[in-house]
């Protein structure tokens, strides 16, 4: 799976899917930091990447409509501090074994992953 993570995310969740098989990119990487959320959609299109963020906005099913996406994963946790989302990560690779992330909007919290189409 190809994989963004947002700039409000510790790049260490990007090395945690890369060490678990997946193509994973930060927008720090690209360069991306601090563009408009419209132009960080734009390329996960384009580069046919999921994003993931803590960014709600990203929730909004009117102006990031799921299907038109790779997949949208919107980390709602009450500890957002690196080693908590590192600690709910792995239950959304687990998701992913019988669970398609592309056309979805996954959100994700301490205590279950809501699944949305759209």
């Amino acid at each position: 799976m190809r994989f963004k993570t947002d700039e409000n995310l510790h790049p260490e969740l990007a090395v945690f899917l890369r060490e678990n098989g997946h193509d994973a990119l930060t927008v720090w990487d690209e360069q991306l930091r601090g563009r408009p959320d419209t132009d960080l959609a734009a390329v996960c299109q384009l580069e046919q990447r999921a994003l993931v963020t803590l960014d709600l906005g990203f929730a909004d099913i009117r102006a990031y409509p799921p299907r038109q996406y790779a997949g949208l994963i919107v980390l709602r946790v009450a500890d957002q501090s690196r080693r908590s989302i590192l600690k709910v990560f792995p239950r959304v690779l687990n998701l992913l074994k019988n669970e398609p992330l592309s056309g979805q909007l996954w959100i994700v919290s301490e205590r279950n992953v809501r699944v949305r189409g759209g």
